[in-house]
């Protein structure tokens, strides 16, 4: 029977993070486990930085990225990305993506023209979303909210490893700079700083597998106390 609660009693698991902290696969998983949908965030953005690169807007020029993103044709089809009907899930995954995402998304106008669309994924039977401002900005309400985060080492570690298992180059050191520099720049930027929730649940992975993560997440959000 299809429900009939209201969209914002629609549930939602709002897992947030800096980068390379595993809440990308922690969420993927948790999403599949409920049969929940799943919207990664951070693909929006690696989606709008690929855009600005394509279309020749520069990253510093906030209503033109603004006026971009809300003209993009965006697309999610078992699991690959799409930009104007092309896949791009490959390319977005590049660290220069991934920087320029980063330096993108300091534009108070980049995010509010990016807001309706990530809350546009909140559909029964209820969402996991990915990102760094889910429970503190785009989902407030969440049922759940988790904090997922790891040491900047562990989490370099990480990083080298997915991008060398996709047939990029990677070197451990530059990874590590690339990583404090995006933690300062996303912790200290005026619109949305990456942040946990006042209600947030924190979840330091550094000595987990994603399966150990993926049950923690499970277990709070069926606990009587989340699902009120």
């Amino acid at each position: 029977m299809k429900s009939t609660r209201p969209f914002h009693q629609t549930p939602v698991i709002a897992i947030d993070g800096p980068t390379a902290s595993g809440k990308g696969t922690v969420a993927t998983l948790v999403a599949a486990h409920l049969g929940f949908h799943l919207l990664d965030s951070g693909a929006l953005y690696r989606l709008a930085a690929l855009a600005s690169v394509h279309y020749d807007v520069p990253p510093d020029a906030p209503d033109e990225l603004a006026k971009l993103v809300g003209d993009l044709h965006i697309t999610f089809r078992e699991g690959l990305a799409q930009l104007d009907g092309v896949d791009v899930s490959t390319e977005i995954r590049a660290e220069a993506i991934g920087n320029r995402a980063s330096a993108i998304a300091v534009h108070a106008p980049v995010r509010a023209a990016l807001v309706a669309r990530q809350r546009a994924f909140r559909k029964e039977p209820g969402l996991v979303a990915d990102g760094r401002d889910m429970g503190t900005v785009i989902f407030p309400d969440a049922g759940l909210k988790v904090f997922l985060t790891a040491s900047v080492e562990a989490r370099a570690a990480r990083r080298h490893k997915q991008l060398i298992q996709k047939g990029f180059s990677a070197n451990i050191d530059d990874l590590l700079r690339d990583l404090r520099e995006r933690d300062e720049r996303d912790s200290q930027r005026v619109a949305a700083p990456l942040k946990p929730a006042a209600d947030a649940k924190l979840l330091d992975t550094s000595a987990l597998s994603i399966d150990q993560a993926v049950e923690q997440v499970v277990r709070w959000y069926q606990a009587p106390q989340s699902r009120a």
